[in-house]
């Protein structure tokens, strides 16, 4: 079984049923919208595609809503301004563009409003995502004055980073408001929030879900994908369901030598906060236009797995590229060889998930000692809080997840190495004996197999955590 779970994005290459259902058995288990490329009419059909699938139960994905969020663009050009090294160029925003009378040197115009006051000389701006570097060698009142560190060709709404600056930006744009309020009508599973800053974002996000009244099952991502963030992530990671590292733009904040080392970072903070976390961009690259990997790519989806990431995401590769389906299908193939030659050692975890959470922590962390120690393939789990402690602590078991709810299912299928299914409710010793049975229907579980069952009993109004070791005959 695969552990780490997959994040395919959806686009041209693949919306369609039958793409959408090669995506689902090539082992994507989650599918994205962004909503920075297209329209509510166009997200709207794949959705309802998607839902029509899962319920036929052709598939089993769940839907994952990345909205577009504040950022800084330049302003559309009709021609592409082409810079040189070393060349001088004005940096301004439209607030100013018209009183700058002084066109000795090349201006780019960007939409943010505080631009000049923000940053001070010597400091350095990322225009394109990082393809452009300049630095600011002088400034006045209405624009700043940049030598660009290398030569490039800038183009229309290039987006611009400014890298260890406090930027003046609201958490939700009336924009995102409505992409929100679609996504939630369209019953998403998951809102990834892009350039998060602090927690002070996050809580906003909570705050206006309740206003809208979406459903409470709706987890929040936060991407850490520039500096500010990183100045914040401790807090970050706590008010969080999730934690995407988002190194397309996060390489544009930082030195780009430095991003393995963050990346790394950020994935242990999470694990030792029991956090769950995606890594995401670029991974296959090359396969938007190429059948067959890079080895780079591949070490890269190594060392996700090396890092006990829970998920790892295609963009443009299955959005756009060439070979959409090949992609997921390499993707898989290098987790599961990875897994199998990684010895987890769940040493990780050390925080608590939620308020009195240690009793169930400490029989979790001894269902896994046990089964390892009895040779169990396999722990059997009923409760969503157990599912996610087992998943936290990254167990070299197959778990098999039961749950009586359709939206539980949504928040345990994408939980690292852990397989769901749904079946009805009856009495503790019932519900088991289904759930055995279904393995068993699966060809899940085979004679002399051994199995660590986690129940909760019902009892003088207390649900109290158990564990059984179960051998099949």
């Amino acid at each position: 079984m695969k552990k780490t779970k997959i994040i395919t994005t959806l686009g041209p290459s693949t919306d369609t049923k039958d793409k959408i259902e090669a995506l689902y058995k090539s082992w994507a288990n989650v599918v994205r919208f962004n909503y920075s490329h297209t329209n509510y009419d166009y997200f709207s059909k794949i959705i309802d595609t998607v839902k029509e699938l899962n319920k036929e139960w052709k598939t089993n994905l769940w839907i994952l809503t990345d909205t577009k969020w504040p950022e800084i663009r330049t302003k559309s050009v009709e021609e592409k301004i082409s810079l040189e090294k070393d060349e001088e160029f004005f940096l301004s925003n439209t607030l100013n563009e018209s009183k700058i009378s002084d066109d000795s040197k090349k201006m780019i115009i960007c939409d943010y409003d505080y631009i000049v006051s923000d940053l001070e000389v010597w400091r350095i701006v990322d225009i394109d995502t990082g393809l452009l570097k300049a630095e600011i060698i002088a400034k006045d009142n209405e624009k700043l004055t940049c030598k660009a560190l290398n030569k490039h060709l800038i183009g229309s709404k290039r987006h611009l980073n400014l890298p260890w600056t406090i930027i003046k930006l609201p958490g939700i744009t009336d924009s995102d408001k409505e992409d929100i309020k679609f996504a939630v009508s369209k019953w998403t599973d998951f809102i990834a929030l892009s350039f998060v800053r602090n927690k002070e974002n996050i809580l906003e996000l909570r705050e206006f879900l309740k206003e809208i009244n979406a459903p409470k099952g709706i987890q929040i991502i936060s991407k850490i994908e520039n500096s500010e963030a990183l100045s914040n992530l401790d807090d970050i990671i706590e008010y969080s369901d999730w934690i995407m590292i988002a190194r397309w733009d996060l390489w544009a904040e930082v030195e780009y030598e430095a991003l393995p080392v963050i990346q790394d970072d950020i994935a242990q903070r999470c694990k030792i906060a029991g956090k769950f976390f995606i890594i995401a961009t670029q991974m296959l690259e090359s396969m938007i236009e190429n059948p067959i990997p890079t080895r780079a790519e591949v070490t890269d989806i190594y060392n996700a797995v090396v890092q006990e990431a829970d998920c790892t995401m295609l963009s443009g590769e299955s959005a756009a590229g060439k070979y959409p389906i090949e992609a997921v299908k390499t993707m898989a193939k290098v987790l599961r060889y990875t897994e199998s030659a990684l010895p987890y050692t769940h040493e990780h975890f050390e925080k608590d998930l939620w308020e009195e959470t240690e009793i169930k922590k400490q029989l979790v962390k001894n269902a896994i000692y046990t089964a390892e120690n009895i040779g169990a393939k396999n722990i059997i789990v009923f409760s969503l809080k157990m599912t996610k402690l087992i998943s936290a602590f990254r167990s070299n078991i197959n778990t098999y997840a039961f749950t009586f709810s359709d939206e539980v299912r949504k928040k345990m299928t994408i939980l690292f190495g852990t397989k769901t299914f749904q079946i009805e409710k009856w009495s503790n010793e019932e519900n088991l004996k289904k759930a055995l049975e279904v393995l068993k229907q699966k060809n899940l579980l085979v004679q002399g197999d051994r199995i660590v069952a986690i129940t909760e009993i019902e009892k003088e109004d207390q649900v109290v955590p158990s564990m059984q070791i179960i051998e099949i005959k």
